[in-house]
């Protein structure tokens, strides 16, 4: 936990008891869920805190940086694998967060709005994937917008080479790629592919 972010909680799940308080079909998923280990565990990630921090450290509070959103709750989906039923399985349990939202007229469940996925598989072709893929559609049908950064390497073209999740043609995922302090671009590229890049 970091004390500039604002994380989530599911207050519906009693945490520790071993239990599917709210029968979602996760047991003790009060902080999010882990589907590496398939628990709701959450473990310490630098990389995963900074990208978080980026998106919504709370602001005007004399603590660390300012986000994005200074009013936004994290909620934390540990996934990041290049084993597309670990990927899914991420992604299953935000779907479910905010399908449960919708369905019961936000009493239950998240109002997820956006994912981040700041990982992936260079060179990897999303016909490969398509579980993995086609989840970009299913979260956006419920309102889900996706955001994912592209293979680090500024001489690589996805639309030829590929990349996983960037290459993937959903409407409801903006595939970017990294600009430095003087807006110059220092990862990958691809017309179709990429959708913009940012610092």
């Amino acid at each position: 936990l970091h004390e500039d972010l604002h994380y989530w909680k599911n207050h519906e799940e009693i945490p520790g008891d071993g239990m599917d308080n709210d029968n979602n079909g996760y047991i003790d998923d009060y902080d999010g869920w882990n589907a590496q280990t398939g628990n709701g565990t959450i473990i310490s990630s630098s990389h995963g805190t900074h990208v978080a921090g980026i998106a919504g450290a709370i602001g005007n509070n004399g603590k660390g940086v300012a986000g994005v959103n200074w009013n936004v709750q994290i909620m934390p989906v540990q996934g990041n694998s290049g084993t597309e039923a670990i990927a899914v399985a991420g992604y299953s349990y935000i779907l479910e967060m905010r399908a449960k939202y919708n369905e019961t007229d936000g009493t239950s469940g998240a109002f997820v709005v956006a994912t981040n996925s700041s990982w992936g598989i260079d060179f990897a072709l999303p016909a490969n994937f398509p579980i993995w893929a086609a989840m970009y559609d299913s979260m956006g049908y419920y309102g889900i917008l996706s955001a994912a950064a592209t293979n680090n390497s500024s001489n690589v073209n996805v639309d030829v080479q590929g990349d996983m999740p960037t290459a993937c043609p959903s409407d409801y995922l903006i595939s970017v790629t990294n600009t430095n302090n003087n807006d110059l671009r220092t990862a990958a590229y691809g017309l179709t592919t990429i959708d913009l890049g940012a610092p």
